[in-house]
């Protein structure tokens, strides 16, 4: 199956540093020079300029452009597209039905673990296209098939927006081992191996059952934990997926 990604930012290059180990893939942008940066990057992607009138007559598409892009991209496509992937935040199915015609459409949030093949994708749309929309993203990483555009727009808060969250978290446990006195490089390494190993366990654990099961009475754990609640970060990351979720809807809305 051969995919053509329309767009050439940060998550349009790492779906296709994923999906080119299983797929043909395209990609089709406005510059050149970002275009041929991606194809020394990533050479087994044919990259093409968007013409004036881009036919996409039976072409599975990944749309992967900015929300507030979509009806100047549009305009220029022309045909009716196999599938339409939209990876655009907040932009409901409705819309793009009015802007883009195709058979079938998804929406997806996948995130830049698409890169590694370890992203955590939601999706929902057309039950017609569900099973191919499943295969092209469990090719690069997990999939979660929602069964509302609302519940999508809450995971966009998590899956898709969740990577800044954590990075957040980690460069602040380890400038925390830093400000403790180790050194950077040891504080990096110690973060990335804490980070997957914890994956691993949250899989099969809850986190309050992962949280008690380290946290001794009196021990350091405990001190640590304390800590983080006198600085209201539980509270905090409640905020960051709610905030996400309400400028989801306000992309939809425009």
């Amino acid at each position: 199956m051969k995919l053509t990604l329309i767009g050439n930012g940060i998550m349009a290059q790492s779906l296709a540093k994923g999906l080119v180990k299983n797929y043909e893939v395209e990609m089709i942008g406005r510059d050149i020079d970002k275009l041929r940066q991606v194809k020394e990057k990533i050479p087994e992607v044919s990259i093409k300029i968007i013409d004036d009138q881009e036919d996409i007559t039976d072409k599975n598409i990944l749309f992967c452009v900015k929300p507030y892009a979509l009806q100047s991209v549009a305009v220029r496509l022309t045909g009716k597209a196999n599938t339409l992937y939209s990876i655009l935040a907040g932009t409901k199915l409705e819309s793009l039905k009015k802007q883009i015609s195709a058979k079938y459409y998804i929406r997806t949030m996948p995130n830049v673990a698409a890169s590694v093949s370890m992203s955590m994708t939601t999706i929902t749309g057309d039950n017609e296209a569900k099973m191919s929309a499943l295969e092209i993203f469990n090719a690069i990483g997990k999939t979660v098939w929602v069964n509302t555009e609302k519940q999508l727009d809450i995971a966009t808060a998590i899956a898709g927006c969740g990577p800044a969250y954590l990075a957040i978290i980690a460069e602040a446990i380890a400038d925390g081992a830093v400000k403790a006195g180790l050194e950077r490089h040891i504080s990096t390494e110690l973060v990335h191996g804490l980070f997957v190993g914890t994956s691993a366990l949250l899989a099969k654990t809850h986190p309050a059952i992962l949280k008690d099961s380290v946290m001794s009475p009196g021990g350091t754990t405990a001190a640590g934990v304390g800590a983080i609640e006198e600085g209201n970060v539980r509270n905090s990351m409640i905020k960051a997926i709610q905030a996400a979720y309400e400028k989801a809807e306000e992309l939809g809305s425009k």
